[in-house]
């Protein structure tokens, strides 16, 4: 019976439609290089807008070769905690309110004695 079994398809795993008479999008390959000279190589549609700056694999910077560099903007930077607590305080404050409460939470815990 194993000479007679029935072989069938795995399905899902391959396509029943043939490559012929089928056309790819066009594309253009662009190149980026960063300040170190990685150059780096991606593939965009014909259509699409090139940005002028490409984080690489490594996560560098890398820029359009024969490109516009890009205009930096004049965003402020993103204000931190530490930032806006330093417009509010100077450092010696912030030096004397932390042992003032350390102080208090030591004589909570009774440790005002062993210090």
């Amino acid at each position: 019976m194993s000479d007679r079994s029935l072989r069938g398809m795995r399905l899902g795993a391959q396509s029943m439609e043939t490559e012929s008479g089928v056309e790819p999008a066009p594309r253009q390959r662009v190149e980026y290089r960063c300040a170190d000279g990685e150059q780096v190589f991606v593939t965009f549609s014909s259509e699409a807008d090139i940005p002028p700056v490409w984080v690489s694999k490594t996560g560098k910077e890398a820029l359009l070769v024969n490109g516009e560099k890009p205009v930096d903007s004049n965003e402020k930077p993103v204000r931190t905690h530490w930032d806006m607590l330093l417009e509010r305080r100077s450092v010696p404050e912030l030096e004397q309110i932390l042992a003032d409460r350390l102080t208090i939470l030591r004589e909570r815990r009774g440790q005002a004695a062993k210090a």
